[in-house]
């Protein structure tokens, strides 16, 4: 990330390195020398709309599942214990990123990690759009959240390099709130259209959006579509070395980051935030069904409400809320244990509601967001921002 000098402002610290001592006349952010403003990536323009239009897609696939759900329900003839598998599926692919991301970097450069990660979305929407047998449409949730892993995480990775990252990092955030706000009325007006409901129908609609995703990844990362990018190491290593230093250098990142207590910390606050957030819209919609006796063509677009203020808050503070960043090697890690929150609650919301009915989501909420305020409450505020 570029340094900036004229924010005064309290912030978290998340750094990789010793900083140089501020002097009195800069007592806010920190320097390191040498540190020069990254040059303005080639189609910049082009490559945040990518990343916006990934985040949508990913918006649209999250914010539409609490909507289908009951249609899955019936459709599948099965119970909600069945529901958690598909969110189990979903936490495994999100781990299997996690574990993978290290490899992946150290093997592919930035374009071709994102157009593989777009590639398995589309993958997985072509197989929802088919009805499959529920075995395989589990499988694509793996697909989709590991698609979103390598597609999402690094696109926000490359917007947090530009210039003025944390207003183009409201904008692409803000577009997967709007992808949430999107997906409800969509899926519910496709799946309710129907006597015989064909929801699964719907998922035409993000996979359009796939496929117009993966060609602007083409087009404006094709300067990145490289195998096998190489870091800058010292020049009088030879090529053995430079690639057994690449990986050392690869796990002592991983090593340093995972050394760090305000990384985990504030991925422990994502980990409930998300958690308590997808419990929510995936489980709402039947809840209102079941427990509330709802209008199950009226109750599908209430995901939505969810989703409007998240989208109105990632547009207008993304200034007031810019002091809360991270060196880039960090993001990662917190964005995919976030997401991990976000699959193992709603799973366990579903075991439990197999045997004592959707009623458990209101003492689950309540617990999430109880945990969530704890969590944030624990995040160090009394220390500076170092933003590499």
């Amino acid at each position: 990330m570029s340094t900036q000098t004229q924010t005064q402002t309290e912030t978290f610290i998340l750094q990789t390195k010793a900083p140089v001592e501020p002097t009195s006349e800069q007592p806010t952010i920190l320097h390191e020398p040498g540190i020069e403003e990254p040059p303005q990536p080639k189609l910049l323009y082009p490559k945040i709309i990518s990343a916006g239009l990934s985040f949508f897609m990913a918006g649209v696939n999250d914010g539409s599942l609490g909507s289908l759900i009951p249609y899955v329900i019936r459709s599948y003839s099965i119970d909600t214990n069945m529901v958690s598998v598909l969110y189990g599926v979903t936490f495994f692919g999100w781990l299997f990123a996690a574990l993978s991301n290290s490899i992946i970097c150290q093997h592919l450069d930035l374009g071709l990690i994102l157009s593989l990660g777009a590639a398995l979305q589309i993958l997985a929407h072509i197989l929802r759009t088919w009805l499959p047998p529920f075995p395989l449409y589990a499988v694509t949730f793996f697909l989709v959240s590991l698609g979103q892993a390598y597609n999402d995480t690094h696109a926000n990775t490359f917007v947090t390099s530009v210039p003025k990252a944390h207003r183009w990092l409201g904008f692409i955030h803000a577009m997967y709130m709007a992808g949430c706000l999107v997906g409800p009325f969509v899926a519910t007006a496709v799946a309710s259209a129907n006597e015989d409901s064909k929801w699964n129908l719907f998922y035409t609609f993000p996979l359009g959006i796939g496929v117009i995703n993966m060609v602007i990844v083409g087009v404006s990362f094709h300067d990145r579509m490289k195998f096998s990018p190489k870091r800058k190491i010292p020049a009088t290593t030879g090529t053995g070395i430079e690639s057994e230093s690449t990986g050392r250098t690869a796990w002592k990142e991983i090593k340093t980051i995972l050394s760090m207590k305000s990384v985990w910390l504030l991925s422990l606050f994502f980990f409930f935030f998300l958690g308590a957030a997808i419990t929510a819209g995936g489980w709402i919609v039947e809840y209102l069904v079941q427990v509330r006796n709802g209008d199950l063509k009226d109750m599908g677009y209430v995901p939505a409400g969810l989703s409007g203020g998240g989208f109105l808050g990632r547009l207008l503070l993304a200034e007031p809320t810019h002091r809360l960043e991270m060196v880039s090697q960090a993001i990662a890690f917190v964005f995919v244990l976030g997401q991990i929150g976000g699959s193992i609650f709603p799973a366990i919301t579903g075991i439990i509601a197999a045997r004592a009915g959707v009623k458990v989501l209101q003492p689950m909420l309540v617990g999430l967001f109880s945990a969530t305020a704890v969590s944030w409450l624990l995040l160090p505020k009394d220390i500076e921002l170092h933003r590499d």
